[in-house]
């Protein structure tokens, strides 16, 4: 197995669990699986990626200090957009080419929340079946009507592109990643060391 390296884009205002919970997840699962094959490499590496090198504040004014820049990060092999209140990044052009540039180039391309609206703003959601935010479903699909958006479960598995609900959700397509990339009895293996219930199944969207 090799390394994968995985990318969080990180803003002003980004939701904090929407790339947290990814950030855990994934940097959890390589942990479990150096304790259990300590000569085999990491199946992991993340890295937060940020437009300057200065802090972002992520929602609730958390500063974060990304590792990485869109113009200076390492390959990607898949790339998370987290949501937030991302309105402010909608339509910038240099965000939209970066995202339409790794989109080219990564083995899956993923959003949590809304951070949907920002892959969607790059036209790289259109005719995609999606989800985000139970409370932004109607406005992803009324902006952007190339899409089918669901609001239903924790996540949409298309292939090369998924796309989680809200917040905690990111969490659970995270884990089902894992399972996917790697093997899913290393995901229970996170869930678990996270105290974290999980089972490798979308769900249902809440009441």
């Amino acid at each position: 197995m090799r390394t994968r390296t995985l990318g969080l884009y990180l803003y002003d205002d980004v939701e904090v669990l929407d790339f947290a919970g990814p950030f855990e997840v994934f940097s959890t699962a390589s942990r479990v699986a150096l304790r259990r094959q300590p000569e085999a490499p990491a199946p992991f590496r993340v890295v937060t990626i940020a437009r300057h090198q200065a802090p972002v504040r992520a929602r609730a004014g958390l500063p974060v200090l990304a590792e990485a820049t869109l113009a200076d990060h390492p390959p990607l092999d898949v790339l998370i957009v987290p949501g937030g209140d991302e309105r402010a990044e909608r339509g910038r052009p240099d965000l939209m080419a970066w995202l339409r540039a790794q989109a080219a180039q990564v083995e899956v391309l993923a959003s949590v929340c809304t951070g949907a609206f920002l892959l969607a703003g790059a036209g790289l959601l259109d005719g995609r079946r999606v989800t985000t935010h139970w409370e932004d479903v109607a406005e992803l699909a009324a902006a952007f009507p190339a899409l089918e958006v669901a609001d239903t479960g924790r996540w949409i598995d298309d292939g090369d592109i998924l796309t989680s609900a809200g917040i905690s959700a990111g969490i659970d397509m995270s884990l089902h990643l894992v399972a996917r990339l790697a093997d899913a009895k290393l995901a229970m293996a996170t869930a678990r060391q996270m105290d974290y219930h999980w089972q490798d199944s979308p769900g249902e969207p809440p009441p």
